[in-house]
């Protein structure tokens, strides 16, 4: 069996109501995604402490799954038609061929060697070698299971520098990657965050998987103190926004360690955080850069 996918470039005045129109005229499932993502117009939409919140992006993309045989395009027409669309967006229709989509999934995400003595491995496989730190983690709905650039710069900073029992804030924690890491490094403690309520579900159980002690919240679920180490892999926006949050939650002393940060917005975030903070050089690795500093 084959299906029909349709992907179409939507503004943000009308994405949801195209979503909608698609499903109510015999889409299977329609998601969105951020048709400016990887870019510097990336844009975040999620409640970040000071950041404006939107419901969706500024320049979506639409996707929608149909039977196959479903007139997508006459349906896309129609949608269009019913919103008032004058001009039918960007689009393509692609038949989907029927597979295996769990061990196709599986086969995409190999261990990653982060370090000469840390590896993420996935569940389904064994670890490349026995003896190293092995982080167990599974590809799924929250970021961070070591494949971008961003997450492996800041586990080979924790690498470096987790010497033993430091109090770690991890702002912004997704799947909880770097709070376990740090554990599994040798810190005393780890406390991670998220806006996003799976994020803090999903960090919970991997965890429990890598057996591990960390405790992950919402921000509302907090109250933070000064921790030794704060690492914030997110996005230069909540990044600016929540300089004097994660500065303040640094110890006199402690270290800072940032990420998500595209190489040319580097010099901005360096000198918003250059006041409470000693900044190294940034260390880059595909366009992207870490920053990390120590607290005046």
């Amino acid at each position: 069996m084959s299906w029909l996918t349709l992907a179409v470039r939507a503004e943000a005045e009308y994405a949801e109501a195209l979503s909608e129109a698609l499903l109510a005229r015999g889409a299977l499932s329609v998601d969105m995604l951020d048709a400016d993502a990887d870019t510097p117009d990336e844009q975040a939409i999620f409640g970040e402490p000071g950041e404006p919140t939107s419901a969706v992006w500024q320049h979506n993309l639409v996707n929608a799954l149909f039977e196959s045989g479903t007139p997508v395009e006459d349906i896309l027409q129609a949608c269009c038609t019913e919103l008032g669309i004058a001009v039918i967006p960007e689009h393509r229709i692609e038949t989907l061929e029927e597979s295996d989509w769990v061990r196709l999934t599986q086969a995409q995400f190999d261990p990653i060697r982060i370090s000469q003595r840390l590896w993420i491995v996935p569940t389904w496989h064994e670890p490349t070698d026995p003896t190293a730190i092995n982080i167990a983690l599974d590809p799924g709905l929250a970021f961070g299971t070591g494949s971008h650039p961003t997450t492996r710069l800041c586990l080979r900073w924790l690498d470096t520098n987790i010497k033993g029992g430091e109090t770690v804030l991890d702002y912004g924690c997704g799947s909880g990657i770097l709070a376990i890491a740090a554990m599994k490094l040798g810190a005393g403690s780890a406390i991670g965050v998220d806006v996003d309520a799976q994020a803090v579900i999903a960090s919970r159980d991997n965890a429990t998987a890598n057996q591990v002690s960390a405790d992950f919240y919402l921000p509302d679920g907090i109250q933070l103190v000064q921790y030794d180490v704060v690492v914030a892999n997110i996005l230069t926006n909540p990044l600016r926004a929540l300089a004097p949050l994660l500065a303040g939650a640094t110890r006199t002393g402690g270290r800072i360690v940032l990420s998500g940060i595209l190489a040319e917005q580097a010099s901005e975030v360096m000198r918003i955080y250059a006041q409470w903070f000693d900044l190294a050089p940034a260390v880059l690795e595909d366009g992207w850069c870490c920053l990390s500093g120590v607290k005046k």
